[in-house]
């Protein structure tokens, strides 16, 4: 089978099963960078995919694109995935799988979040705009980051959430996940007093209030992950922060690390989080575990021993 028609099977299949978008374009994306780069290779069948040639596709990634470790093995997940599928469905035999004797790379394992000053110089950059400005964007921006700040929610969760989710009364919000599972997670009276006077300030703009909390300035519809992305490319220029990424996740990173270190119990935080296992949740404790002195010399049992 043409191995372009077997990718494009794959993803209407993926799209049958109700998967989002955001995963589907991302597959897409994959899969079809490795499509061509196997037709460049002169290898346009399913059969004729080795797994010689998923290496160098991956090592291509890596000298061409400058891809680092963590998105090389997250093509890879997606290259293995879609070749499982063939061998299930029986379209190529288990023995003749170019993914089944690979394996993942090693990566370094650096989790980064804001320090104080980079949120103080963020947030007052932000009330400044927001303050000498009566455009819709500047507000939104301010908002947007206050919530990823008081969430730590993932950056598919930001752009679905609607005014619906939120519950002003019971100060909680629901959000759809990752495998579109719904989750109720508390919220602070101070973000649901900010996201009030927000929800006002939009039906006095737009006139008409959207289902969706974070819209686009000019059509008042829902905001979309590349516009998201756009705002923060715009913040690190003006930010011009040293050795932290402006995205989504270190927002996500900052609200683990602001939790652990304000006493948060590890089991309370993977709850907050929706994390499926505790591993992805104590390797923020394990990296955080220097930082966690404070909290050591505050609680630590020998503080009321005598020894």
């Amino acid at each position: 089978m043409l191995l372009k028609f077997a990718i494009k099977d794959y993803l209407e299949e993926k799209e049958y099963n109700n998967l989002s978008e955001q995963t589907i374009k991302t597959y897409a994306f994959t899969l079809n960078e490795f499509q061509e780069y196997c037709g460049k290779n002169e290898i346009l069948n399913v059969e004729d995919v080795t797994a010689s040639i998923v290496k160098a596709y991956l090592f291509h990634c890596l000298k061409e694109k400058n891809n680092n470790a963590t998105t090389r093995n997250g093509k890879f997940r997606r290259i293995k995935i879609f070749f499982n599928h063939l061998e299930n469905e029986e379209m190529i035999e288990s023995k003749l799988s170019p993914v089944r004797k690979l394996s993942y790379v090693k990566e370094d394992v650096k989790i980064e979040a804001f320090t104080d000053h980079n949120i103080n110089q963020l947030l007052n950059y932000l009330r400044r705009v927001k303050n000498r400005s009566v455009e819709f964007r500047s507000y939104r921006d301010y908002i947007l980051v206050v919530f990823l700040l008081g969430t730590g929610v993932r950056l598919g969760e930001l752009v679905n959430l609607k005014w619906d989710d939120i519950s002003f009364v019971n100060l909680t919000v629901t959000v759809c996940g990752k495998k579109r599972e719904q989750s109720s997670i508390p919220v602070t009276e101070k973000l649901v007093k900010e996201l009030a006077e927000y929800r006002m300030f939009c039906e006095q703009y737009f006139g008409k209030l959207s289902d969706y909390v974070f819209v686009s300035s000019n059509k008042n519809k829902q905001m979309t992950v590349d516009g998201v992305k756009s705002l923060f490319r715009r913040l690190k220029e003006a930010m011009n922060f040293k050795n932290v990424r402006l995205s989504a996740h270190t927002f996500r990173h900052t609200f683990a690390h602001r939790m652990l270190m304000n006493g948060c119990d590890i089991f309370s935080l993977q709850k907050m989080l929706r994390h499926a296992n505790l591993s992805m949740t104590q390797k923020y404790l394990s990296i955080w575990g220097t930082a966690l002195k404070e909290q050591n010399d505050k609680y630590n049992p020998l503080n009321n021993i005598e020894v």
